[in-house]
């Protein structure tokens, strides 16, 4: 029997779950539950036998941590696919297709969100392997999770009957109901939620664009034709992408399909959509219906969920009821849980007053590491920087700022024009204005700095590179 291909779909952005999720490093990538992050768990659900390499979707501010996150958890990617731009997840479905059907086209491909929680991995691989022989029969089959309250976030799957068949004909798609719609499918009992998932051959989805939306059919099949590789990433041409409709696969194809299948999940299942469904997932056994988690404490409290992501920032819940706090270094949300999904509000909010804080953090993750601004003013910044080993920054040079470097941790090849110099702890070198430069990690442990910059200007955009290991353009 064949293996089937995960694809995981990493590449959106989680609005909901801000502060923790921003655009710069959505949830996808963060620990929300448990010790992996939810891209590191929906991988390893999907690995082992039956499956073969994943296939992930994302962009290009992501490709470094996609193939970093699968490295810690000692998974190996069949391809990283970079999309040039978003353009929801019908062009995304259809590109991965038409890649596999170049050596199978009769393999399995199962489509997957990247941030959803599925506790008991084991079932929904049975689910999985239920799904799979009506995939080889020609069917596009879609996963339903049997629902435990009348939810008005998700989207619904109705059955055409209610009977004990593993796989059954999938009558129609429902929108978000309102709170009465949603009692009344979960009294009626064929009714599902939609999980956004999706289990079919190759030949199958292709012929399924051809025959319901024909439209992508040329702009993707050019954006792959014109891909390259770069870095070991397949990089898909702009050309053709970006002349392919912005749709979700549901509007483009599913609900015209008349050969859908639905495959019964009946574990615990959450997209975490929200704060409320993080509280959710972790209520087992708190006392007081509270979850106080990551450096938080509650007293007195009743239905809370307290987090703090900064172990240096406590936070402390006194008589609370119904209320939602979390906080980062560089921000605090305060909400009732029934306004889980108005958390978006505060990102547009933020956005519109021009805070950085609605789509950046204060640690900025790059290919060779990270930094985060401990200190900024009009014209001196201090920095922290880390260095994995191995790795380099770009030889660059900048118009409007000198740096001062000092090691704290390590040992840093420094490159100052014509000059090479090795510094090491509790050393420093500087760097004047228009110097060309580069700083390397030779060591086998992580290399931290401080970095002063000063200067009229101390933007990330004032950079000029003339040799980058990771193919960063000055914008990249």
């Amino acid at each position: 029997m064949s293996t089937i291909t995960p694809v995981l779909m990493a590449g959106g952005s989680g609005t909901r779950l801000w502060p923790v999720s921003r655009k710069s490093f959505p949830k996808q990538f963060a620990q929300l539950i448990g010790d992996e992050t939810l891209f590191q768990a929906s991988a390893l659900r999907l690995s082992g036998a039956g499956f073969a390499a994943p296939v992930v979707m994302t962009n290009s501010d992501f490709r470094f941590i996609v193939a970093e996150q699968l490295e810690q958890a000692g998974i190996e990617p069949g391809r990283i696919v970079i999309e040039p731009s978003g353009r929801n997840t019908a062009p995304a479905i259809l590109a991965a297709a038409l890649l596999q059907a170049q050596t199978d086209p009769e393999g399995l491909l199962l489509v997957a969100p990247s941030d959803h929680v599925i506790p008991d991995a084991d079932a929904f691989r049975e689910a999985v392997e239920t799904g799979a022989v009506a995939a080889r029969q020609g069917r596009i089959v879609t996963f339903g999770i049997t629902p435990d309250r009348p939810e008005t976030g998700y989207g619904y799957l109705e059955l055409g009957g209610n009977g004990p068949e593993a796989v059954q004909p999938l009558t129609r798609f429902v929108e978000k109901p309102d709170a009465a719609r949603a009692e009344q499918m979960l009294q009626a009992g064929n009714f599902l939620w939609n999980a956004g998932i999706f289990l079919f051959s190759a030949r199958v989805m292709i012929e399924a664009f051809k025959a319901h939306a024909p439209e992508f059919i040329k702009p993707v099949t050019r954006a792959i034709d014109e891909s390259h590789v770069d870095l070991g990433f397949l990089r898909l041409a702009r050309a053709g992408w970006d002349s392919a409709r912005d749709d979700s696969i549901d509007f483009a194809v599913m609900e015209k399909a008349g050969n859908l299948s639905v495959v019964r999940f009946s574990g615990r299942w959450s997209d975490l959509g929200g704060w409320d469904a993080v509280w959710r997932e972790q209520l087992d056994g708190q006392a007081g219906g509270n979850v106080a988690c990551r450096n938080s404490t509650a007293i007195d409290c009743d239905d809370v969920l307290l987090r703090s992501e900064d172990s240096d920032l406590q936070v402390v819940g006194i008589g609370l009821k119904d209320l939602m706090v979390v906080a980062t270094s560089d921000a605090v949300l305060v909400a009732d849980k029934s306004r889980a999904q108005d958390v978006r509000k505060a990102v547009t909010a933020l956005r519109e007053k021009g805070h950085k804080q609605a789509e950046s953090f204060p640690r900025d993750h790059r290919p060779w590491g990270w930094f985060e601004t401990l200190a900024l003013a009009d014209r001196f910044q201090v920095k922290r920087i880390v260095v994995k080993p191995g790795a380099a920054l770009s030889l660059q040079s900048h118009v409007h700022r000198s740096e001062h470097w000092i090691v704290v941790n390590g040992t840093a090849r420094v490159t100052v024009d014509d000059q090479v110099t090795l510094v090491t702890e509790n050393q420093s070198i500087y760097v004047p204005l228009g110097a060309v430069h580069r700083m390397e990690n030779p060591g086998k442990v992580p290399m931290v700095l401080i970095e002063v910059q000063t200067g009229s200007y101390l933007g990330e955009d004032d950079i000029i590179r003339y040799e980058d290991v990771y193919s960063r353009s000055s914008e990249d």
